[in-house]
């Protein structure tokens, strides 16, 4: 898929990002693409890219631009390594809800200018650390994210995944419940990261289906 390299300028610096779209000319619903703790990897270009083969303009940002440039992560080997998983949770601790949201809303001003997006209703969605900001952008702009998706978000997230017990699932269902927000819970038989092909827990069933789940989605919110 056509992929542009641009920046964009937040309140903190400069945000290395990539727009993916489709393969024909014209203009498309936006989404925003927040990848997992591991942060932009190859892995996840791919997935914007198939995500845009669908018919969207998607923002795939480089999360952890504050850091300056940063060794990419092996995510199959990085939480058993102790300096690296410091270095990753240190990372992920600095994306405090107030700077997610400021990035995203720098991230909003840029898609609105450019050519290759139409209309003003924007999707998010997001894995392990980013399907927690998915939800929180979406909780903070609900004057532009029309649709938010969370795939094994932290503390929200699969079937076999410590972070999410039965308490947290009702307790995330009567919230949304009592916000009036339209929503879907759906619990994978999957573990934890089991959407992202180099997790060790990748499971291609699951894959398959978040595809179709993000694709119904953003069919019933973004389009037309």
């Amino acid at each position: 898929m056509p992929t542009s390299h641009a920046t964009v300028q937040t309140e903190d610096g400069v945000c290395a990002v990539t727009l993916h779209t489709p393969a024909e000319q014209g203009s498309w619903p936006a989404v925003i693409f927040y990848p997992d703790a591991g942060g932009v990897r190859e892995v996840f270009v791919a997935m914007a890219d198939r995500l845009a083969g669908l018919g969207y303009a998607v923002l795939l940002p480089d999360v952890y631009y504050r850091a300056g440039g940063y060794a990419p992560f092996d995510v199959a080997t990085a939480f058993d390594d102790p300096a690296e998983r410091e270095r990753l949770f240190t990372l992920m601790q600095s994306l405090t809800a107030e700077r997610v949201v400021s990035d995203a809303n720098a991230f909003l001003a840029f898609l609105a200018d450019r050519p290759e997006v139409s209309g003003d209703r924007v999707g998010t969605t997001g894995y392990c650390m980013g399907g927690r900001i998915s939800l929180i952008v979406a909780g903070n702009r609900p004057d532009r994210i029309a649709a938010a998706a969370s795939f094994h978000g932290g503390f929200l997230a699969a079937e076999n995944d410590d972070s999410f017990p039965l308490d947290q699932q009702e307790r995330l269902e009567q919230a949304l419940t009592a916000a009036g927000v339209a929503h879907s819970i759906e619990v994978y038989p999957a573990g934890h990261g089991f959407a992202v092909p180099d997790n060790p827990t990748y499971d291609t069933a699951a894959f398959e289906r978040h595809w179709t789940a993000l694709a119904d989605l953003y069919a019933k919110s973004l389009a037309g």
